[in-house]
């Protein structure tokens, strides 16, 4: 009689996870392919946000979340969770819809919801997970090992009980390898929304060889801030004067508020009765009393992230067209919009470009490569698709092709593969 071989234990699952400042992505490995679940419905990526209702009650994620914010419900709409790792306002608590909460629980709940859709998607319970990280959360090597840290506890108290890290853009040079030429050098470019990484690699067979892997701290979300911060905050009265309580001359307008204005993951502290004092004292004292009131009534209203909704839809049509692009802030006044044409976009993120530039040159000496030797330049990640970082990459290796074809998977589709015990 033969006795069959004993059944080897099939290999605990492993869920790839993108866990970015925008969206968040989760895949597995399955028939040695990647195989990204749909933890929103109909999508391959989740918003990386949530809604907590002002009475209590279950909080909401990904397009629920901006569903009850651009519904007018009652309650603290917040993104861009993933830039604030590392600080202390991570651990912070404040009341939150109802309850008082810190980041650190918000993230973990986030995180802790993930992993029961990717469950139920997936038929599977996941208690290994390989997260991507940015190459730097910040460019201090102290708080970056904090905010790997803060993440690292998120994803624990999260349900999961190994988790390990992958830096994004080598996760993605995993994914993409197999469309480089083999023997070529390849660059990664991935702009998320708050971090820029970069890798160069080279495909060698069935093997992918990192050279060198660098990043920064910029992202689609400091595109938003430098858009807003010169097209529409002057509306509200930044780079105004005010009169002197006593004696003559003038004084200008403080820019720490509006700066927090424009940056997403500041807004939902602005909602205080501090906050609401010193506008008023500022339009007290205003020259143009007018442009600060429009600045009162969104700290009032709570239309912070309806502004900075429409400042993203704005740069994005800028992105697109050849022409000028409107931001629309009927929000706060009727008929009240903001021009960006191509000059006035060039001139706004000037700053971020040179950045960008000086990332990419660091990455290149890293690697000892210089830039005519890199065969193919592949985008990753929404802000990837920018009309600048385009024009910086075609700038500096004028050789190079140029691949967009998984901007939004590249990094969760590598995460896959490297979980599943595959490497490109």
């Amino acid at each position: 009689m033969t006795v069959p071989a004993p059944a080897l234990p099939r290999a605990a699952p492993v869920l790839g996870v993108d866990f970015g400042t925008s969206n968040t992505a989760a895949a597995i490995l399955e028939d040695g392919r990647p195989r990204r679940l749909a933890i929103e419905a109909g999508a391959e990526t989740l918003p990386t946000a949530v809604f907590f209702p002002e009475t209590g009650g279950a909080m909401r994620i990904g397009a629920a979340a901006a569903a009850a914010l651009i519904a007018g419900e009652e309650g603290r709409y917040m993104r861009a969770l993933k830039s604030v790792l590392g600080t202390a306002l991570f651990h912070e608590p404040r009341r939150i819809g109802g309850a008082r909460r810190t980041l650190a629980d918000i993230v973990t709940a986030f995180l802790a919801e993930l992993r029961a859709r990717a469950a139920a998607e997936a038929g599977e319970t996941f208690r290994q997970v390989l997260s991507g990280r940015p190459v730097r959360f910040h460019p201090d090597p102290d708080r970056d090992a904090r905010a790997l840290a803060d993440l690292r506890g998120c994803y624990h108290a999260a349900g999961f009980e190994e988790v390990r890290f992958l830096a994004e853009p080598e996760a993605a040079a995993l994914a993409a390898a197999p469309v480089a030429a083999p023997g070529d050098l390849s660059l990664i470019l991935d702009i998320g929304g708050g971090t820029s990484d970069f890798s160069v690699f080279r495909r060698d067979g069935a093997r992918t060889e990192i050279l060198a892997s660098h990043g920064i701290r910029l992202g689609g979300t400091d595109f938003d801030r430098e858009i807003s911060l010169a097209h529409v905050m002057p509306l509200l009265g930044m780079g105004g004067a005010l009169r002197r309580s006593l004696g003559a001359g003038q004084l200008p307008v403080p820019v720490a508020l509006y700066r927090d204005l424009a940056d997403w993951a500041s807004i939902p502290f602005l909602y205080a009765r501090e906050t609401e004092r010193a506008v008023a004292d500022l339009q007290a004292h205003a020259v143009e009393p007018g442009r600060i009131a429009r600045l009162g009534r969104v700290i009032a209203e709570q239309l912070g992230h309806d502004l900075a909704f429409a400042v993203e839809r704005g740069k994005i049509a800028a992105n697109e067209g050849p022409g000028p692009a409107l931001v629309g802030l009927e929000m706060i006044e009727r008929g009240l919009e903001a021009r960006i044409t191509p000059g006035s976009l060039a001139a706004a993120l000037s700053g971020p470009r040179e950045m960008l530039r000086r990332g990419i040159y660091d990455t290149l000496t890293a690697a000892g490569t210089p830039p005519t030797r890199i065969g193919s330049v592949i985008l990753v990640g929404g802000s990837g698709l920018m009309r600048m970082v385009v024009e910086e990459a075609q700038a500096i290796c004028p050789g190079a092709a140029l691949q967009r074809g998984a901007a939004f998977t590249a990094v969760v589709d590598g995460l896959a593969l490297v979980g599943g015990g595959q490497e490109g």
